[in-house]
């Protein structure tokens, strides 16, 4: 899509042709499910419209927009835009499933962090707590890392889950 854009609109300058293409990709995407033709008329027809009004966005075009050499750049940038959109909707599960990955690898590294450092206070407290609510024999945290920790606190409220009462009360 960028090697196209480089080649059409020679005549309009670097503003225009950027707000130009812009307007044409979010049309190409607002209309999917139109073909190429159809897009191009439509935006004909509402750059009319707004010129006769005196209302244009792109007021820049008023006197190409007939023009041959502009109807054939547009039809070219709304192809590719068309393009682009299907390839990034066909891509779309893989990038789900990468998503997914980078989500495991994170959580599986942030594991390996706290198997390897010491509990917090909080969670020695909360644990405590949690043991002496439901009469549980407490193990000897000097020993577990802040991953087992929370395991074990998991566990408990697991375990307790259809309890009513709740820390504090």
């Amino acid at each position: 899509m960028y090697e196209v854009k480089k080649r059409i609109y020679l005549d309009l300058d670097k503003t225009q042709k950027s707000a130009l293409c812009n307007f044409l990709r979010a049309l190409v995407k607002q209309n999917s499910d139109k073909d190429v033709e159809d897009l191009f008329d439509k935006f004909l027809e509402d750059e009319a419209y707004y010129q006769e009004i005196n209302a244009s966005r792109f007021p820049f075009v008023k006197d190409i927009l007939y023009d041959e050499t502009f109807k054939s750049d547009t039809l070219l940038y709304i192809k590719e835009c068309k393009k682009y959109y299907e390839y990034k909707k066909a891509q779309a599960p893989l990038i789900e499933k990468q998503k997914e990955f980078e989500k495991q690898k994170r959580k599986f590294l942030q594991e390996v962090k706290m198997s390897k450092e010491p509990p917090t206070k909080k969670q020695l407290y909360y644990y405590e707590r949690l043991c002496k609510k439901y009469n549980i024999d407490k193990l000897n945290v000097e020993e577990l890392s802040k991953l087992d920790l929370k395991r074990e606190i998991g566990k408990i409220i697991d375990e307790h889950s259809g309890d009513c009462c709740h820390i504090g009360e």
